[in-house]
């Protein structure tokens, strides 16, 4: 199994705008059939090292990672969503 966890900065922080982006990222779920889980959550401290929204998803290796990435929905539905609002993000995949 792997893990693929996205951190998210938004150029707009407000509540409305990062419940917005939880739901694009959430809407994945029955849409790509590679996702094992799918959890988000928003930041609930807004320290000054915090991001905005962690996207937390498990496939099966990485070759649904790479399906993943490049799936019909994943890319102009939710990326073409997230590249629009965020400032920046940072990744982590990892096999446990």
């Amino acid at each position: 199994m792997l893990k693929h966890i996205v951190c998210f900065k938004l150029k707009d922080n407000s509540p409305e705008n990062c419940e917005k982006a939880k739901q694009v990222l959430l809407s994945m779920q029955g849409n790509v059939e590679y996702l094992r889980d799918i959890r988000v959550g928003i930041d609930i401290l807004h320290s000054e090292r915090s991001y905005d929204l962690i996207l937390e998803t498990v496939l099966d290796d990485e070759a649904a990672l790479e399906a993943y990435q490049q799936h019909p929905y994943h890319v102009q539905v939710v990326k073409k969503h997230m590249h629009a609002v965020r400032e920046t993000s940072v990744a982590v995949d990892y096999i446990f």
